[in-house]
């Protein structure tokens, strides 16, 4: 609780408290009360009791410690690519991914009524980064915080001039800042993707229809790691091609000290049960070491 701003910390202390009370119900999220996360728990899971969490492991932690049945997490964004820390703190967690969520993604500068003229402008370094150039356009200096809401909330205790933040419209709602900006962005469209992550033996019943357009396919997330030798990447996933299995992501991360290794991270199209994945699957598991999947979902956006 000593992590948040003042002007948040009621806020999060009556919604892990309800959260206490029906963990089931609860979904865990990085950030204060009216950050994106917050809004995409809201969007997928209405009847849910969203719980605060100051950084990501927290709300990881939450749900292997039972105090939430859930949590959703950002992986990535359109403008600004990968989450950090997501490459380990997935697979270390033992969680499984259920479902994937598109949240269209509205920055609004926002500051205490007289904050002046604004020199100054605090948030999520990924929101940052999402609007860099329009800062750069107005000459303003970024400034790093552990989420957009918590920065909204900083902002409303500090009253400092000068000082404005980038955060949803809620989180301004929430701590009473003005709107001084709304749909700012680096390009026309900023969507972040966020995945659900619970215990593996969680049921899916209470998942609701994720209202988006379905395609009516399938995902698989996995993890696999590459000694760093040639061909040994190609050989690895050859069969997704050669079996016509769609790799929508790959991203790699340098495994262990010794830089003998690459970790990779993909999404693939279809699932496990699948003829043409299994097969894929097989050559990748003769070809990598530590193949693991992180979980079979449907897929809440067309990829092609």
């Amino acid at each position: 609780m000593d992590d948040y701003s003042a002007s948040a910390k009621a806020l999060v202390a009556e919604m892990q408290a309800k959260a206490a009370l029906s963990p089931t119900k609860a979904v865990a999220f990085q950030g204060a009360p009216g950050c994106n996360s917050n809004i995409a728990i809201q969007d997928l899971f209405p009847d849910s009791l969203p719980l605060p969490c100051f950084s990501f492991a927290d709300a990881l932690t939450a749900v292997k410690e039972g105090r939430a049945g859930r949590a959703m997490i950002p992986i990535e964004n359109s403008l600004n690519g990968r989450v950090a820390d997501m490459h380990f703190l997935l697979p270390e967690s033992g969680l499984t991914i259920q479902a994937e969520y598109f949240l269209p993604i509205n920055h609004c500068l926002v500051a205490p009524k007289g904050a002046g003229e604004i020199t100054h402008v605090l948030s999520h370094p990924q929101a940052l980064g999402q609007c860099r150039h329009w800062l750069q356009a107005h000459n303003l200096r970024a400034l790093a915080h552990a989420d957009t809401a918590g920065a909204a909330a900083e902002v409303a205790d500090r009253k400092q001039a000068g000082l404005a933040a980038l955060s949803p419209a809620l989180a301004a709602k929430l701590y009473g800042l003005e709107i001084l900006e709304k749909g700012i962005a680096d390009g026309d469209t900023n969507i972040t993707r966020f995945v659900v992550l619970a215990e593996a033996d969680t049921a899916l019943q209470d998942l609701p229809p994720i209202r988006q357009n379905l395609s009516g396919k399938m995902m698989t997330s996995l993890l696999f790691t590459v000694k760093n030798t040639p061909s040994a990447l190609l050989n690895a996933i050859k069969g997704f091609g050669d079996n016509q299995v769609n790799m929508t992501k790959l991203e790699s991360y340098q495994h262990g000290a010794s830089f003998s290794a690459t970790q990779f991270y993909a999404d693939v199209e279809g699932e496990p049960s699948e003829d043409n994945v299994a097969r894929a699957l097989d050559i990748l598991q003769e070809n990598a070491c530590d193949l693991r999947i992180l979980g079979v979902y449907a897929q809440a956006r067309p990829r092609q």
